[in-house]
């Protein structure tokens, strides 16, 4: 176990997980969790299906994911965490587990469930289906028959399940995705994501009919000289800042007189 949270918590990636966050970041985590509870209120499934994904890489999807997960599972809940990025699969290494076989080998039929999913050490709620070994088709594993009974067998023992998934302008695994979960959550990093990519991701998604539930801020300059810290917003709707506007003073503005939060 001891070898397992060293991993966890492996700072090649710059970021915490679970009980180690801040204060600060734990308690946005929860309002998100909040939020996006909210949010599905009035779904008719009891289990909630949720796509985490972004306009480019490197906007903290995965991290993203995974500490809404912790934040669910604390509440009480049983949370399933699918890595459905196949190409660039991370979670295996940021939580210690063994990931060389996964969602790829079960929908192609080489594994069977309980040989892939594995319960997380970051909390005994909250379980992993890792990505497995990279197929040559994920799309196409994503989009399967195959796929959608998986996921109708998992719902009936999950209260949320919460997809990793990949860039939406990089790849069309998210909008292939998108008919099998209740809501999209799009992450978006400060001072990083620019205009063309969000509002392409948007347009992307919104083409498939996907129901965009918000959109998660990361790496916020907060603190004293600056310091970035993970703490969360969570959107109702996008266009509230992210580099829409002439200018960036024209952005803030924007977002002071705009900017709104489920409640």
């Amino acid at each position: 176990m001891g070898k397992k949270s060293k991993k966890i918590n492996d700072q090649s990636y710059g970021v915490l997980l679970g009980d180690h966050l801040s204060f600060a970041a734990s308690e946005a985590y929860k309002l998100l969790r909040t939020n996006l509870m909210f949010a599905l209120t009035g779904t008719e499934s009891d289990c909630h299906v949720v796509g985490i994904t972004s306009s480019v890489r490197g906007e903290g999807k995965s991290t993203t994911t995974l500490n809404l997960a912790y934040s669910i599972a604390e509440a009480g809940q049983y949370v399933l965490v699918i890595e459905a990025d196949m190409r660039l699969p991370t979670l295996a290494k940021r939580l210690g587990i063994d990931g060389s076989k996964g969602i790829s080998n079960l929908l192609v039929g080489m594994s069977k469930g309980s040989e892939v999913m594995q319960r997380s050490s970051l909390h005994p709620n909250l379980y992993v289906l890792p990505a497995g070994e990279i197929p040559p088709n994920p799309s196409e594993l994503l989009g399967s028959d195959r796929m959608k009974i998986t996921m109708d067998v998992l719902k009936k023992d999950f209260d949320y399940i919460l997809l990793d998934l990949p860039p939406v302008t990089a790849v069309s695994d998210p909008l292939v995705v998108s008919k099998l979960v209740d809501g999209m959550v799009l992450v978006v990093r400060q001072n990083y994501s620019n205009k063309r990519s969000l509002t392409e991701a948007v347009r992307q998604l919104q083409f498939v009919d996907a129901k965009i539930l918000g959109f998660v801020m990361t790496d916020s300059d907060t603190g004293p000289n600056g310091r970035k810290k993970y703490y969360k917003k969570y959107y109702k709707q996008y266009g509230y800042g992210y580099g829409y506007g002439a200018s960036k003073k024209k952005d803030k503005k924007n977002e002071d007189e705009k900017e709104k939060t489920i409640a």
